[in-house]
C-alpha cells in the first residue's frame, strides 16, 4: 500500500467518506405536523453498559456449561438469553405506536421556564419507564396509562421574546430490565409565545388618554357608581344612599367614579425618549401589566398599530403579543 493511501486512512477521511455515502446522517429532520406517531422505522435500540456486562456474563456461563457438559447450567444460560431477547422486544414495544397528539403552552416572560403540556397517548396499553429530553432542556421521566388524559409537563428555558420553536424531543426507555436503550425523535411543528421581560422599576405612565381632559372635574350625578362607604362628616346629603342606610346601623354614601378616572390609560411608544428598542418594549410591558392590575381600560400605541382602549385578559394578551413580536 502506498504512502498516500496510508495517509488517507485517517478518522477524518473515514468520517467524510461515511457522510458522503450516507448524507441522511447530517440531514436535519423537517418539522412534522401533529399528531406524531412512532412507528417501527423510527425506533433505535442499543445495549446499555449493564446489558454489555450481562452479555459477557452469559458468554462465560455458556462456555463453562459447554466445557463441563453441565445441562443445568446450559438450561439456565438459555433461559437468561431468552430473557435478554424479551427485554429487547419489550423496550421496542414500549415505544412503538406512541402518539404525541398536541402540545399546550402558556406564555411566559423571557428568562422564565416555559412549561409544555405534552398530550401523549399509548394506543390502548400502558407505557412504563419513559423519559423525554431535548437540547436545551431537562430530562423528565413519565409513564403513559391507557386511560390517562392528563398532559405531561416538560420545561424549556427561554432567552428571547417572540415565537419559540419547540425543539426536537427525544423519547427513550430502558424498560423492562435496563439491558437495552430504545429511543426515537419527535420533531413537532409547534411553537410557543414568549412575552417580553417587564422593566423592574421606572416612571409611571401618563394615565389620561386625552390631554385636554387633564384638568380635574367635579363629581356630578352623571359619574359612574363605584360602590358604598361609611358616611363621614361633610359628605353632601344628596350622596347618602338612603335605602342601603336603612338596612344598616349607620348611613352610607355612594362612591362615584369621575369622568377623569373613567378615561383609559394611554401607553404610547412615541412618549418614551432616550431608550433603545428593547428598553422601550420592557417599559411598555411593565405599563401594560400595571394598567391591567388597576382594572381600568388602556390603549397601547405602537409604531404600526394601536390596540384598545379595552381591558381584560384578552386585551392583555393581545398587547403583550404585539410587544413580543415587534422587530
Amino acid at each position: 500500500m502506498s504512502g498516500s493511501a496510508l495517509r488517507s486512512l485517517t478518522p477524518a477521511n473515514g468520517l467524510r467518506r461515511l457522510l458522503k455515502r450516507h448524507p441522511a446522517l447530517l440531514r436535519r429532520r423537517q418539522s412534522e405536523p401533529l399528531p406524531v406517531i412512532l412507528d417501527r422505522r423510527r425506533i433505535y435500540i442499543l445495549p446499555t453498559g449493564f446489558g454489555l456486562v450481562f452479555a459477557a456474563i452469559l458468554l462465560v456461563m455458556l462456555i463453562g456449561a459447554l466445557n463441563y457438559n453441565n445441562n443445568a447450567a446450559l438450561l439456565l444460560t438459555t433461559l437468561l438469553g431468552a430473557t435478554t431477547a424479551q427485554s429487547m422486544y419489550g423496550a421496542f414495544r414500549n415505544l412503538k405506536g406512541l402518539r404525541l397528539l398536541s402540545i399546550r403552552a402558556q406564555p411566559v416572560e423571557a428568562g422564565q421556564r416555559l412549561v409544555l403540556g405534552l398530550h401523549l397517548q399509548g394506543s390502548g396499553r400502558a407505557r412504563i419507564g419513559l423519559s423525554v429530553r431535548s437540547s436545551p432542556g431537562t430530562t423528565q421521566n413519565f409513564s403513559v396509562l391507557p386511560e390517562a388524559h392528563d398532559d405531561i409537563e416538560y420545561t424549556l428555558p427561554t432567552e428571547r421574546r417572540g415565537w419559540l420553536d419547540i425543539p426536537s424531543l427525544n423519547i427513550e426507555t430502558r424498560w423492562p430490565f435496563g439491558l437495552f436503550r430504545a429511543w426515537s425523535w419527535m420533531h413537532p411543528a409547534a411553537r410557543a409565545l414568549v412575552y417580553p421581560c417587564a422593566e423592574r422599576t421606572g416612571p409611571d405612565p401618563d394615565p389620561i388618554a386625552d390631554e385636554a381632559n387633564n384638568a380635574p372635574k367635579p363629581l356630578d350625578e352623571d359619574d359612574d357608581f363605584a360602590g358604598l362607604r361609611d358616611y363621614r362628616p361633610g359628605d353632601p346629603p344628596r350622596r347618602i344612599a338612603w335605602k342601603s342606610s336603612a338596612k344598616r346601623e349607620q348611613p352610607v354614601v355612594r362612591l362615584l367614579l369621575s369622568r377623569d378616572e373613567q378615561q383609559p390609560w394611554r401607553l404610547d411608544w412615541q412618549a418614551i425618549h432616550g431608550l433603545d428598542t428593547e428598553m422601550r418594549i420592557r417599559r411598555l410591558t411593565r405599563w401594560v401589566r400595571e394598567a391591567d392590575a388597576t382594572g381600568r381600560q388602556w390603549e397601547l400605541r405602537l409604531p404600526e398599530q394601536t390596540l384598545g382602549p379595552d381591558q381584560g385578559p384578552a386585551h392583555l394578551h393581545a398587547c403583550l403579543q404585539a410587544l413580543a413580536l415587534l422587530p
